[in-house]
């Protein structure tokens, strides 16, 4: 709101609106707590939480009417849980290689081991 005295949220004539946008907010707010808690989900953020988003979207699917459309959704699911098990499985050997590497420079790139120049 450019050459007003008050922004949004302050001014006289968008007070009804402000106090709508605050209500709905926290309506938002409740009903994505309710629906975390109801089908425990925690977000997104690891592989691990985006395949327990999966197995409940795909065990609530199969409960509905068997249907072609029922049946692609399913299938492009089991899709979905194989490119996140490699991403999952891909990611766990990066971190091992990371581990790895990182131990390897601790060591002074020996690795652990006596792999010195000949004749030491």
């Amino acid at each position: 709101m450019r050459d007003e005295p008050f922004c949004f949220w302050h001014a006289p004539e968008t007070a009804e609106d402000a106090a709508e946008a605050r209500r709905l907010g926290g309506l938002h707010r409740r009903k994505k707590r309710t629906v975390s808690a109801i089908y425990g989900f925690g977000g997104l953020r690891t592989t691990d939480d985006q395949l327990a988003l999966l197995e409940t979207t795909v065990i609530e699917t199969m409960a509905l009417e068997n249907s072609i459309s029922r049946n692609r959704a399913v299938a492009n699911m089991v899709s979905i849980a194989a490119k996140l098990r490699e991403t999952g499985e891909l990611e766990e050997r990066i971190e091992a290689l990371e581990l790895a590497t990182a131990s390897s420079r601790r060591d002074g790139g020996t690795g652990g081991r006596d792999g010195g120049l000949l004749g030491e």
